[in-house]
């Protein structure tokens, strides 16, 4: 298997890198977060992971070891797709995805394009435990319980604003030991 590719970055678009690895050129599949992680340095290390189809060999390729080990979580529950598991990371971070799975925030699961509610819950009853076991072994993963931000990321979108614009908001306020209402008073300044 190829679990990781240092080489010269030749291509990059959102969905996909092209690296040249001694001569070799891999065409990987990559995340949004991915995307936006790597810079555009000529030198590049990404770990990957290759799925074997019948009619292809897929390299799919991560930033971090934890996305690829969140995107191997992700293929094991029956119903994603390494396609699904990838439009799951690009609309939300590994550390997203993670925290929505221990918090059992189906509501944000299920917000991503191709995911239905019992496919969110089927996600969340099968890798709960897993993702807890992985955050407690990583330290790059935060799974923390934010109820406040997802209390109100939820109270934001229910006013009919769109949840990219709200998570850019709510980046931008420090979030340590603020209430729901002050989160939602910060963010609505920033909307």
């Amino acid at each position: 298997m190829i679990g990781q590719l240092n080489g010269k970055l030749v291509e990059k678009n959102p969905t996909e890198l092209l690296i040249d690895c001694s001569g070799v050129g891999y065409e990987v599949r990559i995340s949004l977060h991915t995307f936006t992680s790597i810079g555009s340095d000529e030198a590049i290390k990404i770990y990957t992971k290759l799925i074997v189809r019948e009619d292809a060999h897929l390299l799919y390729g991560f930033h971090t070891k934890e996305e690829r080990e969140i995107f191997n979580l992700l293929i094991s529950v029956s119903g994603i797709g390494p396609n699904t598991a990838m439009i799951m990371l690009s609309s939300l971070t590994p550390n997203d995805v993670a925290s929505a799975i221990q918090t059992e925030d189906v509501r944000t699961i299920q917000s991503i394009k191709g995911i239905g509610a019992k496919t969110a819950q089927r996600v969340i009853i099968e890798l709960k435990d897993k993702v807890i076991k992985l955050g407690s072994t990583s330290e790059n993963i935060s799974v923390s319980h934010n109820t406040n931000r997802f209390d109100a990321l939820n109270a934001l979108l229910s006013l009919g604003f769109d949840k990219k614009s709200i998570e850019k908001a709510l980046d931008k306020i420090s979030a340590e030991n603020q209430s729901v209402e002050e989160l939602i008073k910060g963010a609505l300044k920033l909307l």
